[in-house]
């Protein structure tokens, strides 16, 4: 494990409010610098600050991951990206269960005899609170595959990418993932004719599980066959580019030419899934993963 990935897990691992988010922008900051790399924070709306290495405006390809928090649930944010039935049902299931508890409210203020009106309004007031606590509640403490893997993962990309290619790459944390891609959406909207058709990939949960999955979105089809080449299957890792019937909801949705990359666990039959992060249950961090990610991106970056 790299130096850097050791004092973020053990210092900045939780990058939730105003002052743990410039704590860790000071500390890249302070690391890139030393190896000759420039830094800007861009802001946007809702408080975002998205922090930019390099020139996106030269460069071929850009490198990403979001570096917010997500708040801690007490259950996982389920994700399978080829079973999009499976995903459905999971959050339908937790969205009956807010209704079953907003109605236990309203049956207990029955049960008191307050008023329809005052018991009505209790379960509306429940609702919208669980609701809120699913979107802004306390920061998970736990966040080693979503999303330190992908933020170490761009530092140690930058690290060694060689000096001569660096003018080939910018890096960006995007912040405010969580919230609904809102830092992603800020970028997009700053760089729209820099990024339509440049390749952007994004590394978002890479360090739990051997199946690496590579979505890409329409206008990175034609770079389908270059990532294969660069991320081949080897080490016990199995490799999937795939750009049709496939979901995964992260930044690379807000780009034309985006690629999104996840590390996934697999049942016996067949379905890939994720199911630890949003929980105190997110603390794998395999570090095969993050240096088979690593050599991948050096070498497609070569072969760019």
């Amino acid at each position: 494990m790299t130096e850097s990935t050791r004092e973020i897990l053990d210092r900045f691992q939780v990058r939730k409010t105003g002052a743990q988010k410039s704590a860790f922008i000071e500390y890249v900051r302070e690391l890139v610098g030393k190896w000759g790399y420039s830094l800007r924070v861009e802001n946007g709306s809702f408080g975002v600050k998205n922090i930019v290495v390099g020139d996106v405006s030269r460069a071929k390809i850009v490198y990403s991951a979001h570096y917010d928090t997500a708040p801690v649930l007490p259950f996982p944010n389920f994700i399978t990206p080829k079973n999009f039935a499976v995903y459905l049902l999971y959050n339908f299931v937790i969205i009956l269960g807010i209704v079953a508890i907003s109605a236990l409210v309203g049956g207990v203020c029955g049960a008191f005899s307050l008023s329809g009106g005052i018991a009505t309004l209790a379960v509306r007031i429940t609702y919208v609170l669980l609701l809120l606590l699913l979107l802004v509640g306390p920061a998970n403490k736990h966040t080693a595959n979503d999303n330190t893997s992908g933020v170490t993962l761009l530092i140690d990309i930058m690290r060694e990418l060689p000096r001569d290619k660096r003018d080939e790459v910018a890096f960006v944390f995007f912040d405010l993932e969580e919230a609904g891609l809102i830092g992603s959406s800020a970028f997009e909207k700053a760089h729209r004719a820099q990024m339509k058709d440049k390749l952007l990939v994004n590394f978002d949960c890479v360090s739990d599980g051997d199946h690496i999955l590579f979505i890409t979105r329409k206008g990175a089809i034609r770079w389908n066959e270059t990532l294969a080449k660069a991320f081949p299957p080897s080490d016990g890792f199995a490799v999937e580019v795939v750009d049709k019937g496939v979901f995964y909801p992260s930044d690379q949705a807000r780009f034309n030419c985006g690629v999104g990359v996840a590390a996934l666990n697999s049942t016996k039959g067949g379905l890939l899934y994720m199911n630890r992060i949003h929980t105190h249950r997110d603390v794998i961090y395999n570090e095969k993963n993050i240096e088979f990610l690593k050599n991948g991106a050096l070498k497609l970056t070569e072969l760019l």
